[in-house]
């Protein structure tokens, strides 16, 4: 019973993640080189990138006039940045197993990054494994090489970078990220709320201008085609097509394609936004909603300092994943690489709802199994919305008790942050 009962504690205790997640780092380092070496490469989007990286480095800058052989391109300037580095460093995209290489050394560093972004929430160790099961997750990277593994690697810098009061950082990470593709659009609501309340109106403010200033910078070289750069790669209108949906496949192509079902989903993912906004995102400023708005316009809130202390690392952590996952849930086509926002963000948010570990983890083997039916069915494109929707509702009701307001005697307001 002992020996049971220090498993127990290891697996419960936050603090036996100092040791155990280099571990399971180490694990998944030995196991990116096994899939490197033995299972082959998919060829889906990198000849396409490398295409298009070409005509730019001849001097194009009209995003009307780069294209590769999957279409245009519809991506911000931080993707060809990134992509023309690689381009070099890839013999100009011949050397596919140099960039497997990069691709799971980028793997690795963002694994170490969620890992300690979950260590600064104090995320007990049980829950760690699940950031290393994934096998779609290691396809995303190193057999595909999708550039949305820069941008989650550039969302949970920015979220490790806020968590520990670096907020500058924080905010040049994210806008990184947005600038390599347009998904990071998802918890940008997140950011402001939460910048308003753990430094206040005046540096929210400043926030928004880096987003808006290294947006421009990286933009800069297509300054002179503006109109199509903007058009192409932050278009919102942009036609889904039913084959690839990964998450509406048990609904009828002429449903999936109308107007109404796409104005319902945005329906939908306005009103939960709104919802946690009023009910979550502004707990720490122990407001109703008409008085949280004042904060907006007040040059400095007098219980400032208080309200920042309660934007924790846990809030943090949670409100942009919650954001995200909202996002996911509500998103009109998931494609197949979209996994990889999703996969390191459910583990947190099932935990956060409280489940008991037995069903955090039949709920993710679900997710994963959902997530690798390809081509997508009916069965698992609904597994894929229900395991969604279950973790936007969980994350709702576990944390329904944060920052719950305790009158001691009649006396002043003490505030604490619940935990599980």
């Amino acid at each position: 019973m002992d020996l049971i009962n220090q498993g127990l504690e290891v697996a419960r205790n936050p603090k036996h993640a100092r040791w155990i997640s280099p571990l399971l780092l180490v694990t998944d380092a030995a196991l990116c080189g096994l899939i490197i070496w033995r299972i082959p490469y998919t060829e889906i989007d990198w000849k396409a990138y490398m295409e298009q990286i070409e005509i730019f480095l001849k001097g194009e800058r009209d995003y009307r006039k780069i294209e590769g052989s999957t279409g245009p391109l519809v991506y911000p300037a931080a993707h060809v940045h990134i992509y023309r580095v690689l381009y070099l460093l890839t013999d100009h995209g011949t050397n596919i197993q140099v960039a497997q290489i990069i691709f799971g050394l980028v793997y690795l560093l963002t694994l170490a990054v969620v890992m300690s972004c979950y260590r600064a929430a104090k995320v007990p160790p049980y829950v760690f494994p699940l950031l290393i099961l994934s096998k779609r997750l290691h396809s995303i990277f190193m057999l595909r090489c999708f550039n949305d593994c820069f941008a989650v690697l550039a969302l949970f810098s920015a979220i490790y970078a806020y968590q520990k009061n670096q907020w500058h950082l924080g905010t040049f990470f994210y806008t990184t990220g947005l600038n390599v593709k347009m998904s990071l659009l998802l918890p940008l609501p997140a950011v402001g709320f939460l910048a308003l309340q753990a430094l206040g109106s005046r540096e929210a403010i400043t926030q928004a201008m880096i987003i808006i200033q290294v947006s421009i910078g990286y933009g800069y070289p297509f300054r002179k085609q503006a109109p199509s750069y903007f058009a192409r790669a932050f278009e919102l209108t942009r036609q889904f097509l039913y084959k690839w949906t990964v998450n509406w496949r048990f609904v009828d192509e002429e449903t999936f394609l109308s107007k109404p079902f796409a104005l319902g989903l945005l329906a939908i993912h306005a009103g939960l936004v709104l919802l946690y906004a009023t009910k979550r995102w502004i707990k720490p400023s122990q407001r109703p909603l008409r008085e949280f708005l004042k904060l907006i316009w007040a040059n400095e809130s007098l219980d400032q300092d208080q309200i920042a202390r309660r934007v924790t690392p846990r809030f943090i952590m949670t409100t942009m994943l919650t954001a995200t996952a909202i996002g996911m849930l509500c998103a009109r086509s998931l494609h197949y690489q979209f996994y990889a926002y999703i996969a390191w963000t459910t583990p947190y948010l099932l935990w956060r709802a409280g489940f008991h570990p037995i069903i955090q983890y039949a709920l993710w083997a679900a997710q994963e199994w959902a997530w690798n039916v390809y081509p997508s069915t009916p069965e698992s494109s609904m597994t894929v919305v229900v395991v969604l929707a279950i973790t936007v509702a969980g994350t709702w009701w576990g944390t329904r008790k944060e920052f719950e307001i305790v009158m001691a005697n009649g006396g002043p307001e003490a505030h604490h942050e619940h935990t599980e």
